[in-house]
């Protein structure tokens, strides 16, 4: 499955150049408008389902970071506490654009960066966290591996990202996901095309045993995962094998 992630737009067939162009207009479009969505789409879920994210990860005084697809901020403004540095790094310069507006371009390091290629030293991070972002990497599997490469022996990768629901709720998923996002993505967000390959990406992205399968391939190990909201939403844990923390 994550071959057909890696060869796709949506439900298109694309070269990975292709799809890497693409997902950077997706989120150049909906920059502005992007948290807006979330709260609608969500009906606000995501803020509850990043919290979850923040309490599983328990940072530490003097860890280093990287909330990696971060994005406009959200996730990693609220890991921030003294002597913590915490760096958004994405590869949607519109969206940190937005992002350093709105909580201060001081509050957080800002790094323009893609999760195949992070421009981070090998084991020089504490913690990754990965919210709704491991989708739209151009490779996954590099991605993963990367993210291994740069953890510390004993750090940890936090990813939430969206999944396969349970069955009975599923039916009732794929009628909101198909009718009612798309019409507020052009409504609110004037972006129709940008929220038909959300939907459609979710189901090209591996359920929640494949992505710990492929989270162990890349070196990961104890890695757990726990649905949110009926298995809507997953939050995924692994650690890089090594020393633990203190």
């Amino acid at each position: 499955m994550s071959e057909e992630l890696d060869s796709s737009f949506g439900y298109q067939s694309v070269d990975a150049a292709e799809r890497r162009a693409r997902i950077r207009r997706v989120f150049a479009a909906v920059a502005q408008r992007y948290d807006l969505m979330n709260d609608l789409m969500s009906f606000a879920l995501h803020r509850w389902w990043k919290r979850r994210l923040v309490a599983a990860a328990s940072p530490l005084t003097g860890e280093a970071i990287v909330d990696l697809a971060g994005g406009t901020g959200d996730v990693a403004l609220a890991l921030v506490a003294p002597d913590r540095k915490v760096i958004v790094c994405d590869p949607s310069l519109e969206m940190m654009r937005v992002g350093r507006r709105r909580v201060g371009a001081d509050a957080l390091g800002w790094v323009a960066g893609e999760a195949e290629a992070l421009p981070f030293a090998t084991g020089s991070l504490d913690c990754v966290t990965l919210s709704f972002g491991l989708r739209n990497v151009t490779r996954l599997e590099d991605a993963l591996d990367e993210i291994a490469r740069v953890l510390k022996p004993g750090g940890r990768l936090l990813i939430l990202e969206f999944s396969t629901p349970w069955r009975w709720v599923k039916p009732f998923y794929d009628l909101f996901s198909f009718v009612v996002i798309p019409r507020l993505g052009a409504a609110v967000a004037r972006a129709p095309e940008a929220y038909a390959y959300l939907v459609e990406s979710i189901r090209r992205f591996p359920d929640q045993r494949h992505l710990a399968r492929l989270m162990e391939n890349a070196g990961l190990s104890d890695v757990t995962y726990r649905n949110l909201t009926f298995g809507v939403v997953a939050l995924h844990i692994g650690r890089k094998p090594g020393a633990t923390q203190d």
